[in-house]
């Protein structure tokens, strides 16, 4: 890709991330330090193209300053506990087994399926959204951050009822690691608005940091997890799509990483995931233009698994396993068990047991259909097919990957 223009925000994107850093220093009591990375960049950048793309509704614009401010304060929350704590930074982590694939290709029930074995640490998504304490509350509480993420989902559900069609969304249950990933800013954050400007420079820099605070978080939130008693695990089982686009940096971090890549045809995948674009720019923004969201979305995902296919043939091919979609949904444990021998772990009884009774709790079919069409999103299948042929023919119809 040719180097992009340097982008300069004007003054008021700078005036305004000045502003939430003062209001997130004295939300936290006073600190101070933010830790290290090019956050500060990342949200001038960003909000200058809110300001000019976005057509964000006041609504939407307080919610999008109350998430970057809250964002901040964990930021400064979790530098200090480092400080003060720096065993959190000794917590081993380098191995996670990691699924990754397009969205709608059954990570979420893989993840959360592995996540029911206790020899696997997760992040829930009360985790995700208040990785770090409460004013007032010590590491090994929690109860404050779920009863507040539980009412979050809640209010989600009620207003955008068909969330739970697209993804099934719970306070209590394993979820991506995408929200840790945000509090470095550098990371997808067109994802809630349209932000082309943003997304340009995003693509022109050096995601290593991203992943590096990804580790950091995730080794604070393993620090709480002894504080709070909870048994210690083998390794943590990860996901998002959101790695396709930097496998290669998420192998630098995690350097025994073990990735799982589900596989299922773009045709069926890339619609879904402009729907789920959409009904979150519809969170922010008056009248989103859904083809506007259907043509960023799948140029997007286009480059990112292309650019994964890349840098797995670069690597060694133990360090991938490859699934498909329909084999997840058909024979489940029949996947994980070659999930773990794949990641060289025992599968033993009451493991599997564990397992079947979560599947019988939360069986496909008792979610909502997920209503959409190709054409509202400005997508053909012919369009879709050509655009991922490359993608299609190396991964779609083979029995299994390589």
């Amino acid at each position: 890709m040719n180097a992009a223009a340097p982008i300069a925000p004007r003054r008021d994107a700078q005036h305004l991330v000045r502003h939430l850093m003062e209001a997130a220093i004295e939300r936290s009591g006073g600190l101070t330090n933010f830790g290290e990375g090019s956050y500060r960049e990342a949200l001038e950048v960003l909000f200058d193209a809110l300001a000019d793309q976005a057509n964000l509704s006041p609504q939407g614009e307080a919610m999008m300053h109350e998430k970057v401010l809250a964002q901040l304060v964990n930021r400064l929350v979790i530098e200090d506990y480092c400080q003060r704590h720096p065993e959190i930074l000794a917590q081993p982590i380098d191995d996670p087994v990691v699924v990754v694939g397009l969205p709608r290709t059954g990570t979420t029930l893989l993840q959360r399926v592995l996540a029911t074995d206790a020899r696997f640490h997760s992040a829930a998504w009360w985790e995700t959204r208040y990785p770090a304490p409460l004013p007032g509350e010590g590491a090994g509480e929690s109860a404050r951050r779920i009863a507040l993420a539980s009412a979050e989902v809640e209010q989600m559900i009620r207003y955008i009822p068909q969330i739970l069609a697209i993804h099934p969304l719970d306070a209590m249950q394993p979820d991506e690691e995408f929200m840790l990933m945000e509090h470095s800013f550098l990371c997808a954050m067109d994802s809630y608005a349209n932000v082309p400007r943003y997304t340009a420079w995003l693509a022109q820099q050096d995601h290593t940091e991203v992943y590096a605070y990804l580790k950091k978080m995730l080794q604070f939130l393993q620090w709480q997890k002894a504080q709070r008693g909870e048994p210690g695990a083998l390794r943590w089982v990860l996901k998002t799509p959101q790695h396709l686009h930097a496998l290669e940096v998420l192998f630098k971090v995690f350097p025994r990483a073990k990735v799982v890549l589900t596989h299922r045809d773009p045709t069926a995948t890339i619609p879904s995931m402009a729907s789920m674009a959409h009904t979150l720019w519809k969170l922010y923004a008056d009248e989103p233009d859904a083809r506007e969201v259907g043509r960023q979305w799948s140029a997007q995902m286009q480059r990112a698994v292309h650019h994964a296919m890349d840098v797995r043939a670069s690597l060694p091919a133990e360090r991938f396993l490859d699934v498909r979609f329909e084999d997840t949904v058909a024979d489940p444990l029949g996947v994980v068990e070659r999930v773990y021998a794949f990641a060289g772990m025992t599968f033993p009884d009451h493991v599997r047991a564990g397992m079947q009774a979560w599947l019988a709790r939360n069986g496909r079919e008792k979610r909502a259909p997920h209503d959409y069409t190709l054409e509202q999103f400005g997508l053909s299948v012919e369009q879709l097919q050509r655009d991922f042929a490359r993608y299609r023919e190396r991964h779609i119809g083979a029995t299994h990957g390589a």
